[in-house]
């Protein structure tokens, strides 16, 4: 088949980002504009003043990509947008952008699903990695187990219940005082930290081995703190995070493990921004290799929501004939496999 290149959208969030992405695996550009630093003054996203500011970037951010890829529109074979999961306003951003760009150039149109752009960065970090596989994926909105049995298709086996594993992290971590964003604060304290001074509580759903939920987790933590404050003990915040996390980590590691014994794959990923936590990725790494299992895991960078991983996934639906019209609209709780 011949080259195909894809500029690729991603506003689902807080980040303004576009992408030029040849056969799903090779990066020609990814520009990130993070409002990290606006919405910290919050203690968490804005979801008005995130749309806001994608207004702002978004063609900024796409000349940029074109610009550091040495492409122009003519070079490429279609734009791909996030239309799903993710904030609504964010996610219209990228979408109207998305399909003024289809129109105005005549490229056809893809709409990626948000939790399969993150899969799909372990395509970009490790070029020998094909489906079938196993992948975990931890993020501020997004807790999934998923058997990943081709290119678009997906079978979930296990999902948060309540809170994500990264909202979970944002909420401990404005708890003691770290602030936003949660999960690399915690990571960076719980260095510091004894992970076994606090026994807080592994979290077991009933009805499902794979299952997650966390907000029991993010309680107990709440009233360890209140109780420590009535009775005049003094709170070590290292001691707190790192036994936070430990809590966190042992339940993603032990149900992934679980899933890819399940399932007899010898491969398993994992994507998300909670991915990019040392001690997720260090205990997942021991676990398969402890099992003789693959281990797949990408840079940090591509952890977080960028646009190369929705260039990555959009190669994949482009090569398989999927297009979208002109009426795609934002879907804010797209489910994966919709």
């Amino acid at each position: 088949m011949e080259s195909v290149t894809i500029l690729a959208i991603e506003t689902s969030c807080d980040e303004t980002a576009a992408a030029v992405v040849r056969n799903g695996r090779e990066v020609l550009s990814n520009v990130i504009y993070s409002q990290i630093d606006l919405h910290t003054l919050y203690g968490g996203v804005v979801p008005e003043i995130a749309s806001r500011k994608h207004i702002e970037k978004i063609n900024r951010v796409m000349e940029q990509a074109l610009k550091e890829a040495d492409r122009e529109l003519s070079d490429l074979d279609a734009v791909a947008v996030t239309y799903g999961p993710g904030l609504v306003g964010p996610l219209l951003v990228g979408v109207s952008a998305a399909k003024a760009v289809s129109f105005a150039s005549g490229l056809p149109l893809i709409g990626v699903h948000h939790i399969e752009g993150h899969i799909s960065a372990n395509y970009i970090e490790h070029k020998d990695l094909e489906p079938p596989f196993v992948c975990l994926i931890a993020s501020g909105g997004h807790s999934h187990l998923v058997v990943v049995r081709d290119y678009g298709k997906y079978e979930v086996l296990g999902r948060t219940r309540d809170d994500a594993a990264g909202e979970a992290f944002d909420k401990v971590a404005r708890a003691i005082g770290l602030g936003y964003p949660g999960g690399p604060k915690i990571d960076k304290v719980a260095k510091e930290g004894n992970p076994d001074a606090i026994a807080f509580p592994r979290a077991k759903v009933g009805d499902s081995d794979y299952d997650f939920s966390f907000s029991g987790l993010k309680s107990a933590v709440l009233n360890y703190l209140n109780s420590c404050e009535m009775k005049g003990i003094p709170i070590c915040r290292a001691d707190v995070a790192a036994s936070f996390q430990k809590a966190v980590v042992d339940v993603l590691t032990e149900h992934s493990m679980a899933a890819v014994e399940r399932c007899g794959l010898r491969k398993f990923a994992i994507a998300g921004g909670v991915a990019s936590n040392s001690a997720l990725r260090q205990a997942l790494e021991k676990a398969c290799e402890e099992r003789e299992i693959a281990f797949y895991r990408p840079t940090p960078l591509l952890c977080t929501d960028n646009a190369a991983m929705i260039g990555a996934a959009a190669y994949y639906e482009y090569v398989q004939g999927v297009r979208h019209g002109l009426d795609l609209n934002a879907v804010p709780g797209l489910k994966l496999g919709e």
